[in-house]
């Protein structure tokens, strides 16, 4: 009887650590649902939906220096007096020639928009439905696409809001509070601004992965299931981000980087965050009460095969083998007779 084999450094760490088993399930998961190819979707409908993004935001200036001449003569005397020469006055051009056509290039980035951000939110909620093993029968054409248009816009919304709440901690009212407590001139009042700072934006960012775990698969789960993981989504999240300003800080120096480096900069932001929130996802999935709740697949069904051996008889080969022994039996029997 062999003994049964020994196990590895790494199942040995796994059963002394519980948090580098639940590490490892949830990268189980993560790859057994191609989670790097889901990532790579979202970055590239992230990417590809902020040229319409774009072009609304210009439709939007053209709107408001059209309303406003005053502005639009500040603006003008601004550029020609940054940019002297025939420069200043085509880019003075052109900018007069994006308000005249403000309205046609709003509708056409908005058009553009719908179309890539609604590719972007449904390549994200099949992601996080992937992720939470999730099975269900598809729905209509237009069920999906007005189910994936609700949530688009909530995400944006929820967007707006995280980015409105981020910039008012960091900015204005933690100032303000500082400067109403007489605390401008105090030994490290600077600190516990950027501390305080720092923490609203973790409380904040907390709160938005966590909704999108819990709230964008195609079948929502409850926010308890989603709590830890959205704070483990958060931490990383911020961490990624000082080291992203400092990447961006080093690279536009030059003209290269200050050309190429925003761009792939973008990228590699969408593609991590990407992999952040599948990851957390992930996570939460394989949770050990999540686990305990999901259902069990039946297995497999059985397949049996009958074996049916048919029988031909013994063939040319096995009659001529008779005779011959037949042959030899004969006239060893009439030899002893005759004897």
């Amino acid at each position: 009887m062999t003994e049964p084999a020994e196990p590895g450094i790494l199942d040995r760490l796994r059963a002394r650590f519980g948090w580098l088993d639940r590490t490892m399930r949830a990268q189980g998961r993560y790859n057994d649902v191609k989670g790097d190819f889901f990532a790579a979707g979202i970055t590239y409908f992230t990417i590809f939906a902020l040229f319409p993004l774009l072009m609304v935001a210009f439709a939007a200036a053209g709107f408001v220096l059209a309303s406003r001449p005053e502005l639009l003569a500040d603006v003008t005397a601004s550029i020609k007096t940054s940019v002297s020469g025939d420069l200043g006055q085509q880019l003075v051009d052109l900018m007069d020639s994006a308000i005249d056509s403000r309205t046609s290039v709003g509708i056409i980035g908005l058009v553009t928009a719908a179309w890539a951000g609604l590719g972007w939110m449904a390549n994200l909620r099949e992601a996080l439905s992937e992720m939470w093993v999730q099975r269900r029968e598809p729905a209509g054409f237009v069920t999906t696409k007005l189910s994936d248009l609700a949530a688009l816009v909530s995400t944006f919304v929820a967007l707006a809001v995280t980015i409105a709440l981020t910039a008012v901690g960091s900015s204005g009212l933690l100032r303000e509070v500082q400067e109403l407590l007489g605390l401008e001139g105090v030994p490290g009042a600077g600190v516990s601004l950027r501390i305080g700072s720092l923490v609203l934006s973790l409380l904040v960012s907390w709160l938005l992965f966590t909704w999108i775990i819990a709230r964008l698969p195609r079948e929502s789960v409850s926010f308890r299931s989603s709590l830890r993981a959205g704070l483990l989504a958060a931490v990383a999240f911020e961490i990624f981000k000082q080291v992203a300003s400092i990447y961006l800080k080093s690279v536009v120096t030059g003209p290269a980087g200050a050309t190429f480096g925003p761009v792939l900069g973008l990228m590699v932001f969408a593609y991590i965050t990407a992999r952040l929130i599948l990851f957390a996802t992930a996570w939460a999935a394989t949770s050990p009460d999540n686990l305990a709740a999901a259902p069990v697949e039946p297995p497999n069904p059985a397949q049996i095969t009958a074996r049916v051996q048919v029988n031909e008889g013994i063939g040319v080969g096995g009659a001529f083998a008779a005779a011959a022994v037949g042959a030899v039996g004969a006239l060893g029997l009439s030899r002893l007779w005759r004897r």
